[in-house]
């Protein structure tokens, strides 16, 4: 047996620093001596960790890490995923792969680690939809703002909204006004054209979403909920699955940034504003739906949620801040909703949510 492979035999712990084409292993014994250092392309790893005996492998979850997850899963290796915040502070000298990777392997046995739970390929798939449509309502959102733009160069203006842009571009090239030339008319026109090409796209990746949320137990239970239809639903499926990586739904609110800034020191709690942590496009999605239950009128399945909005809005007088506080709530039932597995019951006490 060559000294390599017996470095892989005593080998209890594999911090790996994940790269487009090149991997960096660092591997400790249970005593957290190095007695592994190797630099791997991507078809190498498979390889050469299938002769490696179970072991604890952590990772940073970046891109292509859940892939590889999955992979070395199915070899039988406990593969922990740890946020790169929670990496740095092991993080010893000057910065290269290989001590991140040796980081890497120093977190992923804490006792009390956070770790990031592993995708489906079916969760990598919404997420992948959704990230394709936020991309597409971005650039359709800069299209009309350009519009807009150009028009105002000109003296046009329209009313906010998509609704009354487009109606007075209607109006513009039906009679084209004589202070737009025909350069800036031409030109507009090819804007609007990318407009209503946007406008096809983010229908069709919204036609996916729904269809594979219609098929999606998980997600049909989080619709029962009031203010979450098709969008938050998958998205929320898509990036905890069942829920099962938080242990109560307020660390689910915490997670997505729903929570006062906490500054305390000498037994004093400050609290501040939003910390805005974690998943910004979820957060946004739950604030809109708060915003969205808040302006509609509750209908009977709502009472129970809508006795609370009354509670809260007799201590909460700003509606900003009352809607965050429902954001909060309603992540707190989908969180319930997901790990009890279970539809929304408004009956029931979602406080313990």
């Amino acid at each position: 047996m060559t000294s390599q492979q017996n470095s892989f035999a005593n080998v209890a712990t594999i911090g790996i620093d994940i790269g487009k084409t090149t991997f960096h292993l660092i591997g400790q014994d249970r005593r957290g001596a190095i007695i592994m250092r190797a630099k791997l392309s991507r078809t190498q790893l498979m390889r050469r960790l299938v002769n490696v005996p179970q072991c604890v492998i952590g990772m940073e979850p970046c891109a292509g890490a859940h892939h590889i997850a999955r992979r070395l899963s199915e070899l039988g290796h406990d593969v922990r995923l740890v946020p790169a915040q929670y990496v740095k502070p092991f993080l010893k000298g000057h910065k290269n792969d290989y001590r991140d990777a040796e980081a890497i392997a120093e977190a992923v046995q804490r006792p009390t680690m956070d770790f990031v739970a592993i995708k489906t390929p079916e969760q990598c798939d919404l997420l992948s939809l959704h990230r394709v449509r936020s991309r597409l309502v971005r650039q359709r959102t800069g299209t009309i703002n350009q519009i807009r733009g150009l028009l105002l160069e000109r003296g046009i203006t329209a009313p906010r909204g998509p609704a009354p842009l487009r109606k007075a571009l209607n109006e513009i090239f039906a009679e084209p006004p004589a202070d737009l030339s025909s350069r800036m008319l031409c030109l507009i026109g090819d804007l609007a054209l990318d407009w209503r090409t946007l406008d096809a796209r983010v229908e069709a990746v919204s036609r996916e979403i729904e269809m594979l949320a219609e098929n999606d137990e998980a997600c049909q239970r989080l619709m029962t909920i009031p203010g979450i239809g098709v969008i938050i639903s998958s998205a929320v499926v898509g990036a905890i699955g069942n829920g099962g990586a938080f242990k109560q739904g307020r660390d689910f609110a915490a997670w997505l940034g729903l929570v006062p800034k906490q500054d305390s020191t000498g037994g004093k709690t400050k609290l501040g504003g939003l910390s805005k942590r974690g998943n910004k496009y979820l957060r946004t999605l739950f604030v809109q739906a708060a915003h969205i239950v808040l302006i509609r009128k509750p209908a009977a399945a709502q009472r129970a949620l809508w006795s609370w909005i009354e509670r809260a809005s007799q201590r909460l007088t700003h509606r900003n801040l009352l809607a965050i506080a429902l954001a909060n709530k309603l992540a707190r039932i989908a969180w319930a909703v997901l790990a009890r597995d279970h539809d929304y019951h408004p009956t029931v006490n979602t406080d313990a949510a």
